[in-house]
């Protein structure tokens, strides 16, 4: 067994240099933050103490605090040896005050609501469930937490850059003195994701240490930074225009905005641009841009590679819904796989934030004459069909207004299916879609538009929609309609997929108006014999090849009807398929394992980045003309055919992630470009790897694309770290649809596996898009 060797004791005066050292780092970042003299970062600086919570009879005390760089926060367990354990304010997806998390409902009481917040996190891990010692104090942390942020997502880009090197500095001056040993400077290169040979770091640091003291401190720091955040292709990009006596003039800013940025922008407009982004004083008064603010302006969020005019929604809403791309999940009360993993309303209430607008429930009678929700036939938890409703009616309309389709796969008896109607009828209210909007029977779905709000089911219904207004039909029909089984075996004979009758409760059948389920019988019966609302669910396998083989019959039948697609059920692991190839031919609802994090979510997440995020992509028009020839296999000529040359320069990185927190773990960065759209446009290309520098890479490698069908076309930029042994190591990535890029030198926001912006990291290109004649 090791020795515990107790931190060496230190005496009075180097306590007291110490601590003040450490309220002089704190004091730094807080500036940083722009949040001096707040009194919510200094009740977090004090911590406190908390009770976790994590069943009836676990609940602990934990001791709470923010550390000095401002954006870790440590829980400190009582008992003497226990390790602490710390996380980041940067992976905090939100604080929520109250019992509204599972484990708060399941395990408090009601008169504890107000005493009770919850910390949930972007990733997988599990949330940190809470209580405070009063309301006030309840209130404090969840305010100070939401505050704090708030304030960190606000940083500009140099912003974050200062408070994150900054933080790194603090930790590689180990004995916190304000001064770098020679030793100290290299484990700050590495925390920063710089591995350099010893005489290259020799020669910075002798640079650097003018006063020739072996340290390096305060002035000398400041230059050592500078040279670290020193970008060259900036300072050759700012030269090139910065024509009048080697600055930037108004003149000189329409010139490049109008050049390279390809801008319709006034003089007037560049006079503002430098009022409003310019940091010095002095050079704003005489109407110059310094490199410096030139910096903060292509770093602004308005001027990066995402159209800012795309950033709402600024597509025609009023179209019906059969004529959108709808951002949709399978299986979506699932957190993890689709044999043993954890069901929650949590994974709902994710769903939807991620502007998800179809969510699928598997209900199946419950104890107590309550439906749950599972995976059937699996060792997948429970949870209360009422409870997920709850958690829908809560968080749906958060990021988009936009209608939510109930997805459900229905497994219960007739009486547990009148619970489900009752339940879904107390707790959404009137924004349930209960009978079709107007006074006749529809010929077609209403917009988006008009269901802003509201809620749609989707499922089997015992009879036709016309019943509603012809009552003579409703005798017609009895309780019993045919239900499909999913087979897990992609390979079995549609003939052989064994039918059953499910006997369907009226109360539940009479709340499915525009989504009815029904068996697909091929393209003609489905023209000849369905209505328009009657829907038809894919297999994965079944799906692929009808756009394969079929492709341009099954965009017409997407013309008129709705279709969604789910995965393969041997995808145990709820890996995910691609979807592009589906959405080439107009399905509607492609619907993905929201809870997985790969290659086919990014390009979900890109395809409904634009719109507002409102979870509704209006489709090109030859996707909703009856009787259109568009077939994304053949591409013969038509409306469609807009050649485009696509030009990528990938220029450089800035503070890309490391991939693990090993002091020796450096990333080799390469970056691949890639173009997925139809067959024809579908493409990668990649740079070369640059050796161990994952601070500022730095690459000036050129590709072009041609890209056919530039309406349908998304553009991936994946940064990976090279491996030549194990293969190569995700590191970030920004997705976005090709008619959405601006053009010129553009930063590219990364984002991590879960989808969230990787604070301070981006991506510098230059993008050109030009029409082939």
């Amino acid at each position: 067994m090791a020795c515990l060797c107790k931190e060496p004791k230190l005496s009075t005066s180097q306590e007291l240099l110490r601590r003040a050292r450490e309220q002089e780092v704190i004091e730094i970042n807080v500036h940083l933050l722009g949040m001096d003299d707040d009194t919510d970062v200094q009740f977090l600086l004090q911590g406190g103490d908390l009770l976790k919570v994590r069943s009836l009879s676990w609940k602990k005390n934990r001791y709470f605090q923010l550390q000095e760089d401002c954006k870790t926060m440590v829980r400190e367990s009582k008992k003497y040896f226990r390790s602490h354990r710390t996380f980041s304010i940067d992976d905090i997806a939100v604080v929520r005050l109250g019992r509204q998390t599972e484990g708060l409902k399941k395990y408090t009481e009601q008169q504890m609501e107000n005493y009770c917040f919850s910390i949930v996190f972007k990733d997988h891990r599990k949330n940190l469930d809470l209580i405070a010692n009063s309301e006030e104090k309840a209130k404090q942390w969840v305010g100070s937490l939401q505050k704090l942020i708030a304030n960190r997502k606000s940083l500009n880009q140099q912003q974050k850059t200062e408070h994150w090197i900054f933080s790194c500095l603090s930790k590689a001056d180990k004995n916190k003195d304000g001064k770098l040993s020679m030793s100290d400077v290299k484990d700050f290169m590495r925390l920063i994701n710089i591995d350099i040979d010893d005489s290259y770091a020799e020669m910075l640091f002798e640079k650097c240490d003018k006063s020739k003291s072996g340290y390096l401190s305060g002035e000398e720091i400041q230059h050592f930074y500078d040279l670290l955040t020193y970008r060259e292709e900036i300072d050759v990009i700012y030269k090139e225009y910065a024509r009048s006596a080697g600055v930037m003039k108004p003149e000189n800013l329409v010139e490049f905005l109008q050049n390279e940025q390809r801008e319709m922008i006034s003089l007037a407009d560049a006079n503002q641009i430098i009022e409003t982004f310019e940091p010095d004083e002095k050079a704003k008064e005489k109407r110059i841009m310094t490199k410096d603010g030139f910096l903060m302006y292509l770093h602004h969020p308005d001027t990066l590679i995402l159209n800012p005019e795309h950033i709402q929604v600024y597509q025609d809403m009023s179209q019906p819904l059969n004529h959108y791309f709808i951002s949709s999940s399978h299986n979506t009360y699932l957190m993890e796989d689709q044999l043993k993993g954890p069901s929650s309303t949590e994974a709902y209430v994710r769903a939807l934030v991620k502007g998800c607008r179809c969510v699928e429930l598997d209900c199946w009678d419950g104890s107590d004459d309550e439906p749950v929700v599972y995976h059937g036939y699996t060792l997948t938890s429970k949870i209360l069909f009422k409870d997920a409703i709850k958690a829908i009616k809560e968080y749906a309309f958060k990021t988009s207004e936009y209608p939510v389709i109930l997805s459900l796969e229905n497994h219960c008896s007739v009486e547990q299916q009148q619970v489900m109607a009752r339940h879904m009828s107390s707790i959404l209210g009137s924004a349930l879609v209960t009978s079709p909007l107007g006074d006749s029977m529809p010929t077609n779905f209403p917009s988006p538009e008009e269901l802003k709000g509201k809620f749609l089911i989707k499922a089997k219904r015992l009879n036709k929609l016309e019943a509603t207004f012809a009552p003579e039909v409703e005798a017609m029909d009895d309780s019993d309609v045919t239900e499909e089984e999913e087979s897990n075996d992609e390979d079995e004979p549609e003939e052989e997929i064994k039918k059953k009758k499910l006997k369907l409760a009226r109360e539940l059948s009479n709340m499915v108006i525009y989504c009815k389920s029904v068996h697909f019988n091929g393209f003609e019966d489905a023209r000849t014999n369905l209505s328009f609302y009657e829907m038809s669910s894919f297999k994965e396998k079944k799906a692929v090849t009808l756009a394969e083989e079929s492709a341009n019959a099954f965009i017409n039948h997407n013309v008129d009807k709705l279709s969604r697609i789910y995965p393969a059920g041997s995808r145990t692991d709820s890996s995910n398929y691609n979807p592009v190839p589906l959405w080439n031919t107009g399905c509607q609802i492609v619907a993905l394992n929201f809870q997985t994090n790969c290659e086919d979510m990014d390009l979900n997440q890109g395809k409904f980045l634009v719109n507002g995020k409102s979870g509704y992509i209006l489709k090109p028009a030859y996707l909703r003309k009856r009787d259109t020839e568009f077939d994304p296999i053949t591409l013969t000529r038509g409306e469609w055919l807009k050649h485009k040359l696509l030009h990528v320069m990938v220029i450089s990185a800035q503070q890309l992630p490391k991939i693990n927190n090993k002091k020796s773990s450096i990333v080799d960065p390469l970056v691949k470009v890639e173009v997925y759209g139809v067959p024809a446009d579908t493409s990668a290309k990649e740079t070369c790897v640059v050796e161990n520098n994952g601070f500022n890479p730095a690459w000036n490698e050129n590709f072009q694309f041609d890209v056919y069908v530039p309406e349908l076309a998304l553009v991936r930029f994946l940064i990976e770290d090279h491996d030549s042994t194990s293969g190569n190591e995700f590191v970030a990535q920004y997705t976005i649809p090709l008619n959405s890029l601006k053009m010129g030198y553009r930063h590219v926001p990364l984002l991590d596996k879960t989808g969230h912006v990787v604070p301070a990291a981006a991506l510098f290109v230059h993008v050109m898009v030009v029409d082939v004649e």
